[in-house]
């Protein structure tokens, strides 16, 4: 009893030094507001959250560049490009996911059987993400050069529909797409990023936020990672709440988030090494030049591992 009256005592210790501050942070639809919110973690929020919806990740990354947002979540592969491009810009949590909705698919009744069949073949993904990053681990896998298969840069819209009408033999592509094709019967699988990528997305800061917002950062980081717990216990909620939002059927959010088990980790050594090989993947793939190519600990910061001390 005298612990919880303490913690509250220290709430609102707390609450008069953070009520006029404001946290301003990028989402995409249905991710961290929409997990938050269902998660009930927002309750109490003792400083403002103001949101701004982006359609993918880069546009997130150029708003956080320019200042108009302070924070955001994106995956590993469009973070390593804005590092590398001279964005200020550093992860401070990190998410590690099962990669079976990161996929290289094909038609059913497609030839291809492995990566070594995609030799030369038309393969449908957008540049620069991880669909694109899990093409170029599995070429390296099957002992196939960066350019031993003809890439066409397609958005997934449009890489699906080249996939089925014959354009391209195989479709490169991550989740919710993955699992909706898989689930219509549209797609099989020939490489997952399993054992190949690392299954890393980030929470992400502007260099001027991590110092001047520090304390606002930490707390979002701890209920974002309270949400990410939650959800993997049971993600038959916020796959419900999701699949409204988004407008697909509740059977591909309950098959991507059931397998992918999304979990909030500390930047520890391990996710440093594993950023640290994408960018050395990007290097010898010819995507980032050498010369401008991050180092891994410069970019992760390390010191918001207490945020998830608590987290169960």
């Amino acid at each position: 009893m005298r612990a919880l009256i303490l913690a509250f005592l220290a709430l609102l210790a707390l609450a008069p030094a953070w009520a006029g501050e404001v946290l301003r942070v990028g989402d995409q639809r249905g991710n961290a507001r929409a997990l938050m919110e269902a998660a009930g973690v927002l309750d109490g929020l003792p400083y403002r959250l103001e949101w701004s919806e982006f359609p993918a990740a880069a546009p997130l990354l150029e708003a956080l560049n320019a200042g108009a947002i302070d924070a955001g979540g994106v995956g590993d592969a469009p973070f390593t490009f804005a590092a590398a491009a001279g964005v200020p810009v550093k992860a401070f949590l990190a998410f590690r996911n099962r990669q079976d909705g990161l996929a290289i698919l094909v038609r059913p009744d497609s030839p291809i059987r492995s990566v070594q069949d995609l030799k030369d073949k038309r393969i449908a993904t957008n540049r620069g993400s991880i669909g694109h990053q899990v093409v170029l681990a599995a070429l390296e896998e099957a002992g196939l050069p960066a350019g031993g298969a003809r890439l066409h840069f397609l958005p997934p819209a449009d890489a699906k529909l080249a996939l089925a009408s014959g354009a391209v033999d195989a479709w490169s592509t991550w989740e919710p797409y993955t699992s909706a094709a898989e689930l219509a019967g549209l797609v099989r699988v020939v490489r997952d990023g399993n054992g190949i990528t690392p299954g890393l997305s980030f929470a992400v800061a502007s260099d001027t936020a991590l110092k001047a917002k520090r304390a606002l950062l930490a707390d979002y980081a701890s209920r974002l990672a309270q949400a990410r717990a939650w959800a993997l216990k049971d993600p038959a909620p916020y796959a419900a709440l999701w699949s409204k939002l988004i407008g697909m059927p509740e059977a591909v959010p309950l098959r991507w988030f059931g397998r992918a088990q999304y979990r909030a980790v500390p930047i520890d050594a391990a996710v440093i090494a594993d950023e640290q090989r994408i960018i050395d993947l990007y290097v010898r793939a010819g995507l980032i030049p050498q010369a401008r190519s991050p180092r891994a600990e410069a970019i992760l910061d390390a010191s918001f591992s207490e945020a998830l001390a608590a987290v169960r």
